[in-house]
C-alpha cells in the first residue's frame, strides 16, 4: 500500500523548531508526547526521540548523522558464507512486538535500566506498525527468534531505531537483508543515527545534518510504502 507523505496525518498544530537551532550535542527540543502525529513530523524535519525512563522526551538531530547507504553494505566473507549457507531465515514484519520488546530486554540492566525503549516507546511505535510506517525484520534458527531489528519507513527513507542479537551474526543478518530490500525499492539511505563501531564495519558512515537533510527532503517526494512488508 502506497501513502502519500502529505496524507501521514500531520497536524499544524505540531511544531518543531528548525534543526539548524539545535544544541551542539544536537538536541532540538524537549517535551511534547509520542503521538503518531508528531513522530512522524519528527521523523520528516530530520528528528528523532532519545530518552530514559522518568526524563522528558528529547528529541535529537545530531550533527553529523550516522547513516548506511544500501549499495554500500559490507557484507564479510564468513557472513557471505552463512548467508550462502541458509544458516538463518529471515522475515519482514512477521514479530513487531517480539522485535521491539527484545530490542529492550538485551539492553536493560537488573534493575530495568539503561535503555531508551521506554514501555511509552513500545506503545508508540507499535501504533506506528499497526498504522503501517513501522517494520520489523526477524533472523530465525530453527524456528526460534535470534535477532532483528526495527525503524520506520517513510517515503525512501528507513530510519533504524534499534537491533538486538541473542545469536551470533543474527543482527548482521537483519540488516544485511534490509539493506537488500530497500536498494531494490531505490531507498536512499537507512539512518542509523549516531555512530557505532558495530554498524561502521558494515559501512555506515556519517555525513553533515545539511545533507542528511537534503537526502531526506528527496526520499520524502515518493510514496511511502505502508503496511505489511512480509511479501515486499
Amino acid at each position: 500500500m502506497l501513502k502519500r507523505f502529505e496524507d501521514l496525518f500531520l497536524s499544524q498544530d505540531i511544531y518543531f523548531p528548525p534543526v539548524t537551532d539545535a544544541t551542539e550535542e544536537g538536541i532540538v527540543a524537549v517535551g511534547g508526547d509520542l503521538s503518531v502525529e508528531r513522530l512522524l513530523l519528527a521523523y520528516q524535519s530530520g528528528i528523532f526521540p532519545w530518552f530514559s525512563e522518568g526524563e522528558p522526551i528529547i528529541w535529537w538531530s545530531p550533527d553529523p548523522r550516522f547513516v548506511l547507504f544500501p549499495d554500500k553494505i559490507k557484507v564479510s566473507k564468513s557472513m557471505k558464507k552463512i548467508i550462502s549457507r541458509n544458516v538463518f531465515s529471515v522475515t519482514f514484519d512477521k514479530a513487531f512486538s517480539d522485535v521491539i520488546k527484545m530490542c529492550r530486554k538485551v539492553r536493560v540492566g537488573e534493575k530495568g535500566e539503561g535503555t531508551w525503549i521506554t514501555k511509552e516507546m513500545i506503545d508508540a511505535y507499535t501504533k506506528l506498525y499497526e498504522l503501517g510506517f513501522a517494520h520489523s525484520v526477524e533472523t530465525w534458527f530453527e524456528g526460534d527468534l535470534v535477532g532483528g531489528l526495527y525503524g520506520i519507513s517513510l517515503g525512501r527513507c528507513f530510519f533504524g531505531e534499534s537491533m538486538f542479537s541473542i545469536m551470533d551474526n543474527a543482527s548482521k543478518a537483519a540488516l544485511i537483508k534490509l539493506a537488500e530490500k530497500v536498494h531494490e525499492k531505490d531507498f536512499l539511505l537507512i539512518d542509523c543515527q549516531v555512530y557505532t563501531k558495530h554498524l561502521n564495519s558494515m559501512g555506515a558512515e556519517n555525513i553533515t545534518r545539511a545533507d542528511f537533510i537534503n537526502f531526506l527532503v528527496d526520499g520524502l517526494k515518493y510514496d511511502t510504502i505502508a503496511g505489511s512488508w512480509e511479501k515486499l
